[in-house]
């Protein structure tokens, strides 16, 4: 081999190596708000070995420490404008839900995929505009609606898309909360967007579409309360909502969510499917936020699908973001599986929109 031979594969092993070591680059990653549920986002993507926190950014200069004192490589920054600017890949938002959707924006129109907490917007037009964004950009677009990650949520949406069940015709959505969320923001619609509805009734309105492959909201009506009252006042939020959705296809589904509500255990949680040949349900468990049990129905006979034995216990509830963080490492565009947000997003809108005076 001559020697001109020689440098040329050399540098061609040269250049593999540098174009392999920037395949396995791991993305880095921003996280804006860290308080509990940014910590714990991070603390589970941290976990999955796919990223690097690369930098992060609170108002609380408490919390920023506190989340640094787990990614101790990550730089502490000012503003999202800052987190930008250190060269991320993506940022995960979690800050309060009237500023989602234009930092959502602001970061895609950047060039950086996002993850965000949900609400992704306070309405459906402002769901609809970070969408929009997201494609422009051809940027990954996530939103935490973790319940669907349990382990058994797609055993339920399989059986239902399958036709195991028959024709699915009743579904019934149940999240009551003991508590009540601890800031004041979220008592403000002009800054939540709305109560109990926006931050529980979400799960289980997406929980039902994604399931049914996103049927059309065809009506919806519903009575809001606060306080134990009808809810009345503009600005006031509510802490107890009913609801019922009438979808394409013909399906009812019922809704019931609070906050700060008597029912003698910390929450309960239940998204309920039935149909002509058989019902399945996943509910939690002793009133848990974290176990659940996933069931088959026969008739008058139960079957347990998936259970808090399987390891499902805290775990799962950071499932959402580990599935984005792999889609930001392989590289991945613009998911137009995003455009269903909207649909929950419209079906929040119609909730809240044909309310029973």
């Amino acid at each position: 081999m001559d020697s001109s031979a020689a440098q040329l594969i050399t540098g061609r092993e040269a250049g593999q190596s540098v174009n392999d070591r920037v395949a396995r680059r791991k993305p880095r990653l921003g996280f804006l708000g860290v308080g509990w549920i940014g910590r714990r986002r991070m603390e589970a993507v941290a976990n999955s070995g796919l990223v690097e926190v690369a930098a992060i950014a609170d108002t609380s200069s408490e919390m920023a420490e506190a989340a640094a004192a787990v990614a101790p490589g990550a730089e502490l920054k000012g503003s999202l404008e800052a987190l930008l600017d250190a060269g991320v890949d993506g940022v995960v938002i979690a800050t309060p839900s009237a500023l989602h959707a234009e930092q959502s924006i602001v970061a895609l129109e950047r060039g950086v995929s996002v993850f965000c907490q949900k609400p992704l917007g306070r309405s459906a037009a402002e769901t609809r505009r970070v969408v929009e964004a997201a494609r422009r950009a051809d940027r990954l677009l996530g939103v935490d609606l973790c319940y669907r990650h349990l382990a058994g949520a797609p055993k339920i949406r399989d059986l239902i898309r399958g036709g195991e069940l028959g024709r699915v015709y009743a579904i019934d959505l149940v999240f009551h909360n003991a508590y009540g969320p601890d800031k004041d923001w979220f008592y403000d619609r002009r800054l939540s967007g709305g109560g109990c509805v926006m931050d529980l009734g979400i799960h289980l309105v997406d929980l039902a579409l994604w399931a049914l492959d996103f049927p059309r909201v065809e009506n919806a009506s519903s009575r809001l309360f606060a306080g134990g009252e009808p809810l009345g006042e503009l600005n006031r939020v509510e802490d107890y909502a009913a609801a019922l959705l009438t979808l394409s296809g013909g399906a009812v589904a019922q809704m019931a969510c609070s906050w700060r509500l008597p029912a003698g255990c910390d929450a309960v949680i239940s998204a309920s499917f039935y149909g002509t040949l058989g019902g399945a349900a996943m509910r939690n468990v002793g009133g848990s936020f974290y176990d659940f049990i996933i069931e088959r129905f026969h008739g008058t006979r139960c079957e347990t699908l998936a259970g808090a034995s399987d390891g499902e216990t805290g775990d799962w509830s950071g499932r959402a973001i580990v599935e984005w963080a792999r889609g930001v490492a392989a590289g991945g565009g613009f998911d137009p599986a995003a455009e269903r947000l909207a649909d929950v997003a419209s079906a929040l809108d119609a909730i809240y929109a044909n309310r029973w005076r």
